[in-house]
């Protein structure tokens, strides 16, 4: 017997109670990027391996352990499934000249791919939105992208939703603070995990990101960047906090807050929550100035921020939010052959009048059909057999609320359901 395919682990199925959650939520975001003034662009799923061992940094867990990547047969080019958005979308507003005429706000949504171990909200198939602006230079595109986030919060009904914020500065600034952190480092070696060991010399930075509880009182001491921030570095970095202050937003200022990916500098935020177990973080992001030239590009300033989905979604359910399941207006039964072609054309009227309708496919009694219409949720019955043909109508059933069935002429149905339904004539 052929063994069940199931799908890869980490990689889930979306079920339909489930999907319609996501399209309430995909539905919400549209509407919150359209009042910012953010435009959609979709990228490829598979990118050449090189921009993201270029953006993202050779040297990071990513990189080294996490990317899907495999050779092309046809031509033995390196190519990768998008464990991240930004690099992909910089590097579509570079190859299209998207910024010729001045400053982009662009955003995306879709699947993201990581090898990592599987586990509550932390899938190797996972699912961003990605806010990106180009072209922005200042703290208050930074402050702009916190507080719409502030605001989406609020949107949802989220609570206990923490605001982290630190400065990495400029690269010269970043290399001052990272000779000085491996100095330190280095003094306490012999308390160093493997993993802190083997990032000692590669990626330091990432130490101060630790997981292990042993290492915490270690990380406590060591030299924080905001001692070697310089005068634009700092002055960039409080008017971050100024903007937020006054938009009534409350950050904690977190020194030892770092990102994964090298192409960040200046500001970097995290918001997190306690409600998620071990994986608390559900929209991170920050300035990358140097990513365009990195990629080919002129200097160009920008900044953004990505949300795991699954994540919101998990704590948009945690926090008590009722899911909206879709019913059709209506569920159209039918008995005999004559019946099925009438119900085929007034399942269409109703439809071109805006009404949800779900006819009865696969046979049936009348009985069996009228428990799938009440099982389905609709509110109405529109019944269709041999005495209703005969007189050129419909009958009419509540299936909500008591009340006798009625008929009404094939022409009159729109209208009725619109009296029914809609308290109006449709």
């Amino acid at each position: 017997m052929p063994q069940n395919l199931q799908a890869i682990r980490g990689m889930n199925d979306i079920l339909p109670d489930d999907a319609e959650l996501w399209e309430q939520f995909e539905s919400l975001i549209r509407d919150w990027l359209r009042a910012y003034g953010y435009r959609p662009i979709r990228m490829p799923l598979v990118e050449p391996t090189p921009l993201f061992t270029r953006a993202i940094g050779e040297v990071t867990d990513i990189v080294e352990k996490e990317m899907y990547s495999f050779t092309d047969s046809l031509n033995g080019d390196s190519l990768t499934l998008r464990p991240e958005g930004t690099a992909s979308c910089v590097r579509a507003a570079l190859q299209h000249n998207l910024l010729y005429d001045g400053p982009k706000k662009l955003w995306y949504m879709g699947p993201m791919f990581r090898h990592e171990r599987p586990q509550k909200g932390r899938y190797r198939q996972f699912h961003q939105v990605g806010v990106e602006a180009l072209g922005l230079a200042g703290p208050d595109i930074d402050a702009e992208q916190i507080i719409m986030c502030a605001r989406l919060w609020d949107d949802m009904g989220l609570q206990g939703i923490e605001l982290q914020i630190n400065s990495l500065g400029q690269p010269d600034e970043r290399a001052q603070h990272r000779q000085a952190l491996i100095t330190y480092l280095e003094q306490h070696q012999s308390s160093l995990d493997s993993e802190a060991l083997s990032r000692l010399h590669t990626n330091p930075l990432r130490i101060l990101d630790t997981k292990n509880p042993a290492l915490q009182d270690l990380i406590e001491q060591a030299p924080t960047l905001l001692g070697y921030l310089g005068e634009a570095s700092l002055k960039h970095y409080e008017g971050v906090q100024a903007l937020l202050k006054n938009a009534g937003v409350h950050a904690r200022l977190n020194p030892r807050l770092v990102r994964g990916l090298d192409y960040y500098h200046h500001t970097v935020f995290e918001w997190v929550t306690r409600q998620l177990g071990a994986q608390g973080t559900v929209c991170a992001g920050g300035r990358y100035d140097g990513l365009v030239e990195q990629l080919g590009g002129k200097p160009v300033p920008a900044c953004g921020f990505a949300m795991g989905i699954e994540r919101l979604l998990a704590l948009w359910l945690e926090q008590g939010y009722q899911r909206e399941k879709s019913v059709p207006d209506v569920y159209l039964l039918h008995q005999g052959n004559a019946a099925l072609v009438e119900a085929f054309k007034v399942a269409e009227l109703l439809r071109d009048a805006a009404f949800s309708v779900h006819m009865h496919c696969g046979g049936g009694s009348f009985k069996s059909q009228m428990k799938r219409a009440d099982g389905s949720g609709a509110q109405v019955a529109v019944i269709i057999g041999d005495d209703e043909i005969a007189a050129g109508e419909v009958s009419i059933k509540k299936l909500r609320e008591a009340g006798d069935q009625r008929r009404v002429a094939f022409d009159l149905v729109a209208i009725t359901l619109g009296e029914l339904l809609l308290g109006s004539e449709t």
